[in-house]
């Protein structure tokens, strides 16, 4: 990979690097979505086309690592075509002490959410700005929802305390819409102090898919930060 001057790039490229790293042979592979996964992909990638790994087959957690997988030659499956993952690794919007996180700033938690939870290990990669003392100290919880069901959900949202708004586009008139054809509902809660049963009362409302709490599921938090100038990687 090319030097670059940035070392936040950098500490992603190394964050990526290390995740890619534990990844063994004869393996199943969960692809995570967002910039430092990308970097995971493409490392992984790297390593099969040196011959470092063989007989691996990704699964993509979104349409963006579906197009790095194959832009990086790493062969793709479904879940319908193998019986478990072996290994997934992926971002976080926000991680906790007690790695929970908070996903979906790309849209994309739903299918992440059904990779990650398969995966016998769940590789978090993050940097350290993601640590939080609290879930939604400072980023939104992302909600799937179908599209007739907008409404309904948010003032169900506005009664468990939360304040929803519908996620726009950007570059794109309108709403985003996710790969699965549904809108994000993005809801500020003030005080996020159970996150395990948040997690499964808004799933629980009629009309939501997913949301972007990923309570006991992460199984190693890989951080990067930034120490005298230079990348530095420790697992939390």
């Amino acid at each position: 990979m090319a030097a670059n001057n940035d070392p936040v790039k950098t500490m992603k490229q190394e964050v990526g690097k290390a995740a890619a790293d534990r990844v063994k042979s004869d393996s199943v592979v969960g692809l995570g979505s967002g910039s430092t996964a990308a970097y995971a992909i493409e490392y992984i990638g790297n390593r099969l086309s040196k011959g470092e790994l063989k007989n691996i087959v990704g699964v993509p957690t979104s349409f963006q690592s579906e197009v790095l997988a194959k832009k990086f030659g790493i062969p793709l499956t479904t879940l319908d075509a193998i019986d478990g993952i072996d290994i997934a690794i992926d971002g976080a919007d926000e991680v906790d002490p007690q790695k929970n996180l908070i996903k979906g700033g790309g849209a994309a938690h739903t299918r992440e959410k059904v990779v990650d939870s398969l995966a016998n290990e769940f590789i978090v990669v993050v940097d350290s700005g993601k640590l939080v003392d609290k879930l939604g100290s400072s980023f939104l919880l992302p909600v799937e929802v179908i599209p007739m069901a907008v409404a309904p959900v948010m003032n169900s949202l506005s009664k468990l305390g939360g304040k929803p708004e519908l996620r726009m586009g950007v570059k794109k008139a309108g709403p985003v819409v996710t790969d699965q054809g549904n809108l994000v509902i993005d809801v500020k809660f003030d005080n996020l102090d159970n996150p395990a049963e948040l997690e499964k009362t808004i799933n629980n409302l009629p009309g939501v898919l997913e949301n972007g709490l990923f309570v006991g599921v992460a199984d190693i938090v890989l951080v990067g930060e930034i120490k005298d100038g230079k990348p530095e990687i420790r697992e939390l």
